[in-house]
This record gives structure tokens, sequence and C-alpha cells, in this order.
């Protein structure tokens, strides 16, 4: 019928005024709600995010040379991956014989436990709390987690990037990004990641020596299995991703 308002199957618009573009085809890649930003992101947007996404695949990437590593040398694991394994390995070996480097091994593994948290720091300083949302969001236990490891991190301060080492379960993704959005220096963060990565490193090696014997055979069984166990892990995160993928396309919006 001429005359008629071409928008009149839209009664909650008003006369004349066209809806809002509805095609997701339309919109560009980063303005996407889920997305830690606000607007369009800039270079270090783009590195930071960038640095986030090749975590995870990092670390499923580098499961079975962790596997591989344990079963060759157990310095080179902790130097990979500061591995609370290879600690407790070096702890038993030394109570159970001479043992001149395992300052060496603690050192190093303290080091690369922290090598990759400064990207949570850094992407907490370009987005606020942005970061924290996109943590959260992975899951509802993501989502517990992150509340309470924001509110460590919120009446602590400094000192929860410290205390979050010893939680159980608790992401230190958050704490990092909570102290680099407040404005704490990186140097100052990384001297306190350092500091809490060599006290907990240390009670792992300290567990080992205090077993001794025992806890060395443990790990020699383990290795011979570490491949079995690499295999599970991997089936167990991919099959968990897929489940989540499919819950997120049949979930209601």
């Amino acid at each position: 019928m001429s005359g008629t308002d071409p928008w009149s199957a839209r009664p909650d618009l008003p006369p004349g005024e066209k809806p809002p573009a509805e095609d997701d085809a339309s919109r560009e890649w980063w303005d996407d709600p889920r997305m830690p930003w606000t607007g369009k992101p800039g270079k270090k947007d783009l590195w930071c995010w960038a640095c986030v996404a090749l975590l995870g695949i990092y670390g499923l990437a580098t499961l079975p040379l962790r596997a591989w590593l344990l079963g060759l040398n157990t310095y080179a694991l902790a130097a990979f991956s500061g591995s609370n394994i290879a600690m407790v390995d070096i702890g038993a070996r030394l109570r159970t014989g001479h043992e001149p480097y395992w300052w060496a091994g603690l050192l190093m593994a303290a080091l690369t436990s922290i090598k990759f948290d400064w990207i949570f720091w850094w992407a907490g300083r370009l987005w606020g709390h942005g970061i924290i949302e996109v943590v959260a969001g992975r899951s509802r236990w993501a989502a517990r987690t992150a509340a309470i490891a924001e509110r460590l991190a919120k009446r602590f301060g400094g000192p929860a990037v410290f205390l979050v080492w010893f939680v159980p379960f608790l992401p230190s993704a958050i704490v990092n990004a909570f102290v680099g959005d407040v404005g704490m220096r990186l140097r100052k963060f990384l001297l306190i990641d350092f500091a809490a990565a060599v006290v907990y490193r240390g009670i792992w090696m300290y567990a080992g020596y205090r077993i001794g014997a025992p806890a060395k055979d443990f790990v020699h069984t383990l290795s011979r299995y570490s491949n079995y166990l690499t295999y599970a892990t991997i089936a167990i995160v991919v099959i968990g991703t897929v489940v989540r993928s499919r819950r997120g396309r049949v979930s209601p919006t």
C-alpha cells in the first residue's frame, strides 16, 4: 500500500526511524562486546591481544615437549616450564646424592614461571577491567574464581601478586591485570612476582628433599607414562573447547 511506512513492522521504533543494523557481517571484527577494549583498537591493543591469544596456543603446543623433557633432563624441564615435578626431583636428588646446582634449577624455574605474567599486567594497563571480564567470561567456574581473585587484589594490592601463588585455583592473570590497571610499575610487579615464584618452587623442592628416594622413584615412574598423560590432557582440553563452543552457539541470546 502506497504511503505505508516501510518500518511499520517495528512498532518499537518511532515513525520514520530506521532500525539499527543487525547484520553481524557488516560489523568490524574488533567491534565485539566480548573484546576487552572500547572503540577501535590501536597497535598496542592488537599486539597485546595477540600475545594473550598465543598464550593458550603455546601452552597446548608445548605439552608434548614437557613430557619429553621430563624423561630427558630434569634441569631442562625446570628451565623450560618451571615444573613442580622437576623441583621435587631436584630436591629428592639433593637428599640422596651430590646435587651442587640445585640453586640454579630453582632460579631457572622461578624465572621461566613468570616469563609471560607481564602480558596480563600490560593488558590491565591498556584495558582495565575489560580484560578481567574476558577472563571471567570463559565459564561459570572462571567467573567465580575471577571474582575471588579480584577481591584479593582489591584488598591487598601489591602483596596479592605474591599471595595468589599460594591460593589454589585462583587465576593469577586477574591479579596481574588488576595491579596493572591501578598503576603498579612493571619493575615492582616483576620483583614481587619473581620472589613469590622462588618461594613457591622452593616449597616443592623442599618437599622432594624431605621425601627423598620415594619422590625420585615416583618422578622416574611418571616419566615413563608422561606421554600417555600428555595425550589424555590434550584430549580433555580439545573436548572441553568443543563442548563450550557448542553451548555458546545454542545458548539463547
